[in-house]
């Protein structure tokens, strides 16, 4: 199931423009490897449930997954054959803004050679550059 909030305090928002890098974030926290993001950029709900089934399907029983980054920002998107004007239109889908050195996911119990691969697949599934860093990498 595609991730998005249970509630909102409001339904729409102005989507900022992501400029600069993660001040926080932008270490591996909880698992010994991670996917890092290399560019700004917001990912879809559809977008991160597609790399999660791809590291799932990996890691299976032997390794834990933590999702870094959730999609809570609103995108708006108006009906087909709609005229110019009369308000913004429904909100369409949930995106996560993630910004240059973001963590996006953490794994662990896996050996590195097979993390290098699960994350080489998973970062094809994204519309930024990612790469996979070890724990206690900062760069």
């Amino acid at each position: 199931m595609l991730m998005q909030p249970k509630r909102r305090k409001y339904r729409k928002q102005h989507i900022p423009v992501l400029k600069g890098v993660a001040k926080r974030g932008y270490e591996v926290a909880f698992g010994t490897y991670g996917l890092k993001a290399m560019e700004n950029g917001y990912l879809s709900s559809r977008q991160l449930e597609s790399v999660r089934k791809v590291v799932v399907r990996r890691t299976r029983k032997v390794g834990k997954i933590w999702m870094r980054v959730f999609p809570d920002v609103p995108f708006t998107k108006k009906g087909l054959e709609m005229p110019m004007g009369k308000g913004k239109g429904d909100v369409d889908q949930y995106k996560a803004p993630v910004k240059k050195g973001k963590i996006i996911l953490e794994v662990t119990g896996i050996s590195e050679a097979e993390a290098k691969d699960v994350f080489r697949q998973a970062a094809r599934k994204l519309p930024i550059k990612a790469k996979m860093v070890e724990k206690g990498e900062i760069h």
